[in-house]
């Protein structure tokens, strides 16, 4: 249990389960989100919140600035006799209260770039030359956010009540007779901002726990259906069942269990052909054994039998032998066939040499049965192929055609080849084969007709030779046959040999 737990943990730390995957991709589609808003949130609010705070206090100072310009504060020094000292107390008063509700700073400059009010009271009677008050004073008001010290300034025109306006609609500068350089803290945007980020790390926090909780429950409900079909494929390799599996979920999960079923059902059918070959090879094997010990126990049961009795046993013996014999070759062969790491000894072969090669071999067998062999080659045809193997192809369909034929009937073979493939066919007037045993022919040791194969010989293996051999040149081979009529065996190679 412990050791399954370390292999899950492993699992999920190097991300090679698709749950930890799962977990992980619900898990950043709900945080990463929530990051990025809180930010956004948080620095389009403080954005609007400095335009807004810029904006206020411009149209503050503006009205400040048309009482500056009424009572004549930039050029007059007011005293008692003149009633102006009362006017000039409310304006400092009202400039006085804009520098405590922003905590900031307020100076006036005059067109001579002298200080005349700070808030501060430092700067009175300076000159000061910055960059913003001169543009100012050539039309251009100025804001600049100062986030790392904390600071906002601004420059606020103060214009005469015969402003001249240019084509844009901004003062000009003859219209300018001062400026108010302010300076507002940023503190109470901070502040709140402060609230705010608190306020959504406690909800991202909250967020979080709620994405893993999805997290972790979406990662096993979606791989809970996988976890089925791992369990039923280890019932099925541990023995408890045989019978297809059945997993309802999704489509995936349905192509993986329709894969495995198909799967199990090829292993089926080659365990049961396994076990058929086995005692198919048993009986073969044992039938001409039996008769050799017959035919040996006839001989002891007669102690004084003639010599051509012994004579003519010994032949029957010798028969049964050489039998034996030839289906334990062809047992072989068939296993060499069957081992997909033997390589082929492809060359460049001329197949209509290769064909008259081996009906000149075949031609005494067809002469004592009576059969007429007959070759048509459409054109030359040279392919790259397995001289042997395809010696083996063509022996055994010609003979076979030779063999179950009838008295006095015909062969005929014909070579063809196109700019891909080659095609040997081989047809005959013989015995023919029964419908129902057409897709059996291939198998070994099976006989459409076993009577008759026994009298011929044949040991049910040739034709799973010939299709093995075709199989390892990646060819096809195809039947078709009539009972009583005759059969037609076709076979197409490629002309080059594709490795892969």
């Amino acid at each position: 249990m412990a050791a399954e737990l370390f292999r899950e943990l492993k699992q999920l730390i190097s991300l090679r389960s698709l749950k930890a995957r799962i977990f992980l991709i619900i898990l950043l589609a709900g945080v990463i989100p929530c990051l990025f808003m809180r930010y956004g949130i948080l620095d389009n609010y403080e954005e609007r919140t400095v335009e807004q705070r810029i904006a206020t206090v411009q149209n503050q100072l503006l009205v400040i600035g048309n009482h500056l310009i009424s009572n004549n504060y930039l050029n007059n020094t007011p005293t008692e006799e003149n009633g102006n000292l009362v006017s000039r107390d409310v304006i400092d008063a009202e400039l006085e209260t804009i520098s405590n509700l922003y905590e900031g700073r307020v100076l006036i400059v005059d067109s001579s770039l002298r200080v005349v009010k700070d808030t501060y009271g430092i700067s009175e009677g300076k000159t000061i030359i910055s960059e913003e008050v001169i543009r100012c004073f050539q039309g251009v008001n100025t804001s600049y956010y100062d986030k790392q010290h904390g600071y906002i300034e601004m420059t606020v025109p103060i214009v005469s009540a015969s402003a001249a306006v240019d084509a844009e609609g901004q003062n000009t500068s003859d219209a300018i007779e001062g400026v108010m350089l302010t300076s507002i803290s940023n503190e109470a945007i901070v502040s709140t901002m402060e609230v705010l980020n608190r306020r959504a790390v406690l909800l991202e926090n909250l967020i979080f726990v709620f994405v893993i909780a999805i997290a972790i429950v979406m990662a096993v409900v979606l791989t809970k259906p996988l976890h089925r079909v791992t369990s039923a494929i280890n019932a099925v390799q541990a023995g408890y069942a045989n019978e297809e599996i059945s997993v309802p979920g999704y489509a995936e999960t349905a192509h993986i269990v329709e894969a495995f079923n198909q799967l199990l059902k090829r292993m089926k059918a080659l365990d049961d052909s396994r076990q058929e070959f086995v005692a198919n090879v048993s009986h073969e094997l044992k039938t001409p054994m039996t008769s050799i010990k017959v035919l040996a126990d006839s001989l002891l049961a007669q102690g004084d039998a003639p010599a051509e009795l012994y004579r003519e046993f010994m032949e029957d013996m010798v028969s049964e032998i050489d039998r034996e014999n030839k289906i334990i070759t062809d047992l072989l062969t068939l296993v060499k066939m069957d081992k997909k790491v033997q390589d082929l000894n492809i060359v460049s072969l001329n197949i209509n040499d290769l064909i008259e090669l081996i009906l000149k071999r075949l031609r005494p067998m067809a002469r004592k049965k009576d059969v007429e062999l007959v070759f048509e080659s459409m054109r030359p045809v040279v392919a790259e192929v397995d001289e042997v193997k395809m010696t083996l192809i063509m022996t055994n369909l010609v003979e076979n055609a030779i063999k179950y034929n009838k008295e006095h009937g015909w062969v005929k073979v014909e070579l063809d080849a196109d700019h891909q493939y080659f095609t040997f066919k081989v047809s005959d007037s013989g015995l023919g084969i029964p419908e129902d045993s057409l897709e059996h022919i291939y198998e070994r040791f099976y006989r459409a007709d076993k009577s008759h194969s026994r009298e011929i010989g044949g040991t049910g293996l040739g034709l799973a030779i010939t299709r093995s051999a075709v199989i390892m040149h990646k060819g096809t081979i195809t039947v078709t046959s009539e009972e009583g009529e005759g059969s037609c065996f076709t076979v197409k190679i490629p002309l080059t040999f594709i490795t892969q």
